[in-house]
């Protein structure tokens, strides 16, 4: 790698180290659910989260927009809410024109908060511009800035009055991460720091403009072809009925995930790979982010569920062969 290149990878560990240290005077706890979200916005992708009221994703996602010094929308889905109510409408304004009002999607950190709870034509809406990274109104198109990023909540414990995301538009999202408890001594911490009425002040560490530097930098990293091959390899072993197939794949599962999962498993192992100071990524990068890619790419079958087999197991069968 070019001495250049050395440079540029080396600033960005440094940020990165500096963005965790800032993050964490707020957020206790939760590391790995903090570096899997800050692969994901380096790696240009979006993030479905998976977890229980009360731990903090609202403050987390809030946080890491501070940092970064970016704009930050949370839009709270709900059964009323309109495709309009997301990416804008056109009003008529004091001189009888029209005038587009543009709707919290238009930022760059955008936190859709329980995403199942509003019916599919307002999911699409949201959908459709993490696709696109543009919305139509009225025949016009408006361009949403870069960087763009969407962090979708889910709570797995209310499924009353919910609408789930249908497989095809789960692949949209990059990583789907599930946010755990903390341990009782993160606990401890977490209340002993939350009811003394301090505020820590917040500095913000990297600006748009080194943002989206640091996404073409690690969008030129090199990747070797054994990298490459594993990763392709490991989502055809997914494929039940297929030539690639692992034996699980055949028993256990309906369906397998397509081939935006080998795109992200090596875009998302490049992120890591340079959050750990390595030039380029490697098989152990590929099997990291392995989990968070596959695990909403994947549909198990009625044998897996009767022989209590998650897809968690599966994954880590795919991985060890």
């Amino acid at each position: 790698m070019e001495e250049k290149n050395k440079d540029e990878l080396s600033f960005f560990q440094d940020k990165y180290e500096q963005l965790r240290r800032e993050i964490a005077k707020v957020v206790i706890g939760q590391d790995e659910v903090i570096e899997s979200l800050l692969v994901c916005i380096f790696s240009r992708g979006h993030c479905l989260l998976i977890g229980v009221p009360g731990l903090a994703k609202t403050l987390m996602v809030n946080t890491i927009a501070n940092v970064l010094g970016l704009k930050y929308s949370r839009i709270q889905f709900t059964p009323d809410l309109m495709p309009s109510d997301i990416i804008g409408t056109e009003i008529l304004d004091e001189s009888r024109n029209f005038r587009f009002n543009r709707g919290p999607v238009f930022a760059h950190i955008i936190l859709a908060d329980e995403i199942n709870r509003t019916p599919p034509k307002t999911q699409s809406a949201l959908l459709e511009a993490m696709q696109e990274k543009n919305v139509t109104v009225a025949g016009k198109k408006y361009v949403l800035e870069s960087p763009f990023f969407v962090l979708a909540t889910q709570n797995p414990i209310e499924q009353e009055g919910t609408y789930p995301l249908p497989e095809a538009q789960l692949d949209r999202f990059m990583l789907n991460v599930t946010l755990e408890y903390p341990s009782a001594q993160q606990e401890l911490e977490i209340v002993k720091e939350t009811t003394t009425g301090k505020v820590p002040n917040l500095s913000s560490i990297i600006s748009r403009e080194e943002m989206l530097a640091f996404q073409d930098m690690i969008e030129a990293l090199p990747v070797p072809d054994n990298v490459y091959h594993y990763a392709v390899s490991l989502v055809g072993k997914t494929r039940p009925g297929t030539e690639a197939a692992h034996p699980w794949a055949n028993e256990y599962l309906s369906w397998g995930a397509g081939p935006r999962a080998s795109q992200n498993l090596i875009i998302a192992a490049k992120t890591q790979a340079a959050i750990h100071g390595k030039y380029s990524p490697d098989i152990e990068n590929v099997k990291s982010v392995a989990p968070a890619i596959l695990r909403h790419r994947i549909i198990k079958n009625y044998k897996a569920e009767a022989e209590n087999i998650s897809v968690e197991d599966i994954i880590e069968e795919f991985m060890q062969q």
